[in-house]
């Protein structure tokens, strides 16, 4: 990595010049305003992605009429100073900035009303009932509830249905409405448009979701015709603004079924780009096409998809248009998209989740410094937009919060002593080195890293290991002095200005009768290496640390029961991966026992209470994984302040992200 990475070099599109190759591509993050207004929020985390040297920044899913959808809109003028200022702002930094426009695929206005209709009935009650008239309190309570049910049955109705039941005064109304959010843009100052070639216009592009009969479906040429005259439209809207088109590509599973539905196949796709150029498009972003009911589809999670998975149809784009082509999907690290622009394969990289996870990407190229890589873990960001929350990174204690949280420097030089090198530890020790502080860490085992290395164990979960990889990087790097298989005496601890303990957990066992026997075994000991685990296992907790080590054991050629006390397993897993679970579960006939207590574990056998009827459940081995509890540390005689990080810092252990959370604000609150 240096100053002459082709991913640091200059590129024309249109009547832009980019300073880099590189895209922060759409992602819905959750940020704007409840009026979809581009806030404080919003603003700060744009601006820290130009800080860090991203070239072009593309606002994601911004519609052009009011809807429901927690997304940006534009389709006021009243909301073009907000814009302006997102506009002023990344310009400040060179970064050029467009909006994703899109138009779902329903009819928003009728949806709408009925909204409107039953907030009304629902006001109508609660006058009623401030009246005392509990009567015409109950009618309209129920009136208001019909027309909401009404309301999500015909969003979730025309979702499926629409791109073939809108008509053309419908279609040329949603036209408009786009073409006039450009040309608030451009008033703006908004560098660029990106049409979401997805949703409603991929819908209608596609073979798939598009059964009209008219002019706009049928064959080829009639499916794409919409999506031309919205190119048209936008054009003589806000003429001079570039012009991207995300291209949605319907490709293959592993079976050979379809992978999307919401765009083109790739033979149509390449003659659709043709198309574009010739309206004037001047950059296409090739992408996943979507509409499978599975985020996992288009933003794969940990473990399911190599690197650069689109990356042939890609290059296939690229080889029959003279425009720039963005590469998306799963462009892990600098040298994957140093390689596709190097092959000429595409000419600008979409650093999607690896920008939220390290917004100074283009920075640390030009510096060779390490970057902190993606885990595609999926957890802070797909999940959490999925359950309307903000998006974030397991990793990144600033999402979100970029115009309060960020590492302070200090002017005191200060010692910080640190007790475990786990994840939160390793992410104290970072923060705190770049406050300007000594640090020395504390490690009783043999490497960094902690229950990572556990965690890494299960299939497909090998990638976790980057989270550790980036700390042995980074902190020899800062100065950090890192002690293995040693533990800090209370001189040592009394010698510095603070101690931040990040000690962890250890695993748990029931106090049940039999919990003890030679058949009992840990998921951490098999997980580790320190446990064999053969035959028939039962499986003592659904959670997450069960659910993986029994498609371990599975991997391993053993059978799996799964006891759990809550009604499902794996809860709190990833939205994305769990039908991948479910699906390999199913495959090898995984029983699954929810609702039930393990009371006892006799000889080759496991007791167990569901509902009122007592189990025996036979089994060769039982593994225990009914959580961890923190590890307390004797510091008596230490005299300087203490902070606590991590598992260790509560009475609830922690996940990655509320460790790194954990050590990052232990050390930058010194």
């Amino acid at each position: 990595m240096s100053k002459n990475s082709p991913l640091l070099q200059p590129i024309k599109v249109g009547n832009l010049t980019l300073k880099n190759r590189i895209m922060f591509p759409p992602l819905t993050t959750g940020y704007e305003e409840r009026d979809g207004s581009i806030g404080t929020r919003s603003l700060a985390f744009y601006e820290r992605l130009a800080k860090g040297g991203t070239a072009y920044v593309v606002i994601g899913d911004v519609a052009p009429v009011m809807t429901a959808s927690p997304t940006p809109k534009l389709c006021d003028d009243r909301q073009i100073p907000a814009f302006k200022a997102l506009a002023d702002t990344l310009h400040k930094y060179d970064c050029k900035v467009a909006l994703q426009i899109f138009h779902p695929e329903y009819d928003v206005p009728g949806v709408g009303r009925l909204i409107m209709l039953s907030r009304k009935a629902a006001m109508e009650a609660q006058e009623a009932k401030a009246k005392g008239d509990m009567e015409t309190f109950g009618a309209k309570m129920a009136e208001s509830g019909k027309i909401s049910k009404e309301a999500y049955a015909k969003l979730h109705h025309d979702m499926q249905h629409f791109v073939s039941e809108a008509t053309a005064d419908q279609l040329n109304q949603i036209k408009a409405a786009i073409a006039a959010s450009c040309r608030r843009a451009q008033e703006a100052g908004i560098d660029a448009i990106e049409v979401h070639g997805d949703r409603l216009l991929g819908s209608l592009c596609s073979p798939l979701l598009n059964h009209r009969t008219d002019a706009y479906g049928g064959a080829f040429e009639n499916r794409v015709r919409y999506a031309l005259e919205v190119v048209a439209a936008m054009k003589e809207a806000a003429p001079g603004m570039m012009i991207e088109y995300k291209l949605p590509i319907i490709t293959k599973n592993p079976d050979g079924s379809d992978r999307g539905k919401g765009g083109l196949h790739p033979a149509e796709a390449i003659e659709f780009a043709k198309l574009l150029e010739q309206a004037g498009v001047d950059m296409i972003q090739v992408a996943q096409a979507n509409h499978t009911g599975n985020m996992a589809d288009t933003i794969p999670p940990m473990g399911t998809r190599e690197c650069s998975w689109v990356i042939d149809v890609t290059r296939d784009v690229k080889n029959v248009v003279s425009i720039p082509v963005a590469a998306v999907g799963k462009v892990l690290t600098v040298e994957n998209g140093e390689a596709i622009v190097n092959y000429g394969d595409a000419d600008i990289i979409g650093y999607g989740r690896s920008l939220v996870c390290d917004p100074d990407i283009a920075l640390k190229i030009e510096r060779d410094e390490p970057i902190r890589e993606c885990l595609n873990c999926n957890k802070g960001c797909v999940d959490a937009i999925q359950n309307r929350k903000y998006i974030t990174c397991v990793l990144n204690a600033e999402n979100g919060e970029e115009a309060t949280v960020f590492i302070k420097p200090s002017e005191e030089k200060k010692h910080v002593v640190i007790l475990g090198a786990g994840i939160a530890g390793l992410e104290a020790a970072r923060v705190a080195a770049l406050r300007g502080f000594t640090v020395d860490v504390y490690e009783k085992a043999d490497e960094i890293g902690g229950q990572i290395h556990l965690a890494a164990v299960p299939p497909r979960k090998d990638e976790i290991l980057r989270s550790i990889e980036y700390y042995a990087s980074i902190l020899p790097a800062l100065g950090v002095n890192i002690h293995l298989n040693a533990e800090a005496t209370v001189e040592e601890m009394n010698a510095a200005d603070a101690v931040i303990v990040a000690v962890g957990a250890h695993d748990m066992s029931l106090p049940i009768p039999g919990a003890d026997a030679e058949n009992v075994v840990s998921s951490w000991d098999v997980l580790s290496g320190a446990a064999v685990a053969k035959g028939h296992c039962v499986v003592i907790g659904g959670g997450l640390v069960g659910t993986e080590t029994a498609e371990y054991l599975l991997e391993k050629g053993c059978t799996v029961t799964i006891v759990e006390m809550l009604d499902k397993i794996a809860n709190g897993e990833s939205s994305t991966i769990l039908p991948t679970i479910m699906a390999d579960f199913a495959k090898h006939n995984v029983q699954q026992l929810v609702n039930t207590k393990v009371l006892a574990i006799e000889g080759g056998a496991v007791k167990a209470q569901k509902g009122e009827e007592e189990i025996v459940i036979p089994c060769d081995t039982v593994v225990m994984a009914v959580g961890s509890k923190k590890n307390v540390i004797d510091l008596a005689g230490v005299t300087v302040p203490v902070v606590y990080a991590g598992d260790c810092s509560g009475e609830r252990t922690a996940g990655i992200l509320e460790a790194i959370r954990g050590g990052y604000h232990a050390a930058n609150n010194l």
